[in-house]
């Protein structure tokens, strides 16, 4: 069976624990620990260095998703867990404008790590007072060929849209590689 490796990456409580956790086959292996500042009680628990859960395709594939953590003092992980990954997403929550710029900078720090494919999931569509995806494209500064997908990280066919639409990138990349390999 092959297995692609895809990370899961965006700012603190944008939802990269519920993404995972709403299409894993397995119990999400988890590293959350209780958050102790005050500052941050957005929540009462945080990623410290990550999650892991899988979904098998078909009989051939399966995806492992490695999600990293947003707080910024465990962004040492990120280069990590971006080792070997064949892609990601970048989750935003469209509900908190105040998180886009460092959701762009998230961005950014993982086409350094590695020119893969991405998507980035517009999550808390749900909401009321979620942006639209035009206007977070505009303030994100993301060119029309990026992928900026509607999402509610809750909701497993929402995720596996996300994921889908990532793998399709993925396997476009992967042809693109073999023919011009072959050409040689």
């Amino acid at each position: 069976m092959q297995t692609l490796k895809m990370v899961v990456t965006g700012p603190f409580n944008s939802g990269k624990t519920e993404f995972i956790q709403s299409v894993s086959e397995i119990d999400v292996v988890s590293t959350e620990k209780r958050i102790s500042s005050e500052v941050e009680r957005i929540k009462e628990t945080t990623t410290v260095a990550m999650d892991f859960g899988r979904i098998t395709v078909d009989d051939d594939m399966a995806l492992y998703l490695f999600g990293t953590p947003g707080q910024k003092r465990f962004d040492f992980m990120w280069e990590i867990l971006s080792e070997g990954m064949l892609g990601f997403v970048v989750i935003v929550d469209s509900t908190r404008p105040e998180t886009f710029r460092e959701a762009r900078k998230i961005l950014e720090t993982f086409r350094a790590y590695a020119p893969t494919p991405y998507v980035v999931a517009a999550n808390k569509q749900d909401c009321d007072d979620a942006w639209n995806t035009d206007d977070m494209r505009i303030a994100l500064r993301l060119s029309s060929d990026i992928k900026l997908l509607e999402c509610i990280a809750t909701k497993k066919p929402s995720v596996k849209n996300v994921l889908l639409e990532l793998l399709y990138s993925i396997l476009a990349e992967l042809d693109t590689v073999n023919f011009q390999i072959a050409q040689l």
